[in-house]
């Protein structure tokens, strides 16, 4: 059976996501704002869960429909063949959020969506009441412009908990940031790289992963492995072909950092990733180094609104800037919410490309052209 299926994305990196997709052959891929769609069976859903570096879920999309009232938002739902999908005793819970549409209030649509699903399985499945204790089947629901778009989330935990890096209190970069970083860069393990500024390893681990062939989903579990109405086999069947085309090499990747609690906390996520022998890790001021063995440098030191102070963030960035002029071929890149960052850094950048850290704005400033 052929479905319709989305993945969200942090905003930016669409067109990323859509090369990923296209480069491992996937159908109908097509970038919108914030998401990329493809369609496929689900042996399909389950390659691309595998499989994405910067994607943040997949979605099945079940309906898409205009929804300016309530009685519309359930009549679309309740069109909707959720026997097809749902079992007597399966779980459905419903989470979704509205943008500038005139049923703004997401708890109510909440309750209107969960009853027009209740109504429907009601005809479908002969039973007036729904324990709901067996699988889990998240409905999302997005109202976007007076549009409603009603989805089952395959995937349960987000994309980016890959499953290596331990919890802190520090701000962190989320995976598919990173990994989103190491695509722009096209970085594939053959030239020397070095993220000075590794913090909890992130860049350096996402770098090494992207350059073994290891599939980010490849050792974790995803919700729709426990779904009814398809062979749930082809997980492990995408699990195992993921694995069989892995490496495991010395990389000329290097990540430092100034903190001594960073760099232990690097080295306990790279063993948790599979790649502590393939990175080197060590203690390093990186406004000391000398960066003339390095081709490569990605980075995202710490800018104002995270750990950094503003006039501290300045301070570094003009010390950075000063350290990297020991190589003029260093290509550079460097994530900052920081609007001023070219002007403390010294340099202006070859390009500039919009990225999100969360809900942070940040820019990744691109230095590849020789001479900068």
């Amino acid at each position: 059976m052929n479905y319709q299926f989305s993945v969200p994305c942090l905003m930016g990196v669409e067109a990323l996501v859509a090369d990923e997709l296209r480069f491992n052959h996937f159908a109908d891929v097509v970038a919108e704002n914030g998401k990329v769609r493809f369609s496929g069976d689900m042996a399909e859903c389950a390659r691309a869960n595998v499989m994405l570096r910067c994607g943040e879920r997949v979605l099945l999309n079940l309906a898409s429909f205009r929804a300016t009232t309530f009685d519309e938002l359930f009549e679309g739902v309740k069109a909707i063949p959720w026997a097809d999908f749902i079992g007597p005793n399966d779980a459905f819970p419903v989470k979704g959020y509205s943008v500038s549409s005139k049923l703004f209030s997401v708890p109510d649509c909440q309750k209107i969506v969960k009853k027009a699903i209740v109504e429907r399985l009601k005809l479908s499945h002969g039973v007036s009441w729904f324990a709901e204790d067996g699988c889990k089947l998240q409905v999302r629901f997005s109202l976007l412009n007076d549009r409603c778009e009603i989805s089952l989330d395959t995937t349960g935990q987000p994309l980016y908990k890959r499953g290596y890096k331990l919890e802190t209190s520090d701000a962190t970069l989320r995976e598919t940031l990173a990994a989103s970083i190491v695509k722009v860069a096209r970085y594939r393990g053959r030239e020397s790289l070095i993220d000075p500024f590794c913090g909890s390893g992130t860049i350096a681990i996402e770098a090494a992963l992207a350059a073994l062939g290891v599939s980010p989903g490849a050792r974790r579990r995803f919700e729709a492995e426990q779904w009814g109405f398809f062979d749930t086999s082809v997980f492990a069947t995408a699990r195992e072909e993921a694995v069989a085309r892995e490496r495991h090499e010395k990389l000329p990747i290097t990540a430092s950092d100034l903190s001594p609690e960073a760099v232990a906390l690097t080295e306990e996520n790279a063993r948790r990733a599979g790649v502590h022998d393939c990175i080197t890790i060590r203690r390093a001021d990186a406004t000391k180094l000398d960066f003339s063995p390095w081709q490569v440098m990605m980075a995202n030191p710490p800018y104002g609104v995270r750990l950094l102070d503003a006039e501290q963030a300045h301070a570094l960035y003009a010390a950075l800037g000063r350290a990297t002029q020991s190589n003029p071929q260093l290509k550079m890149y460097v994530l900052s919410s920081d609007e001023s960052f070219e002007a403390h850094f010294g340099r202006t950048c070859d390009k500039k490309r919009k990225l999100y850290n969360g809900m942070i704005k940040c820019g990744l400033y691109m230095y590849f052209k020789n001479g900068n």
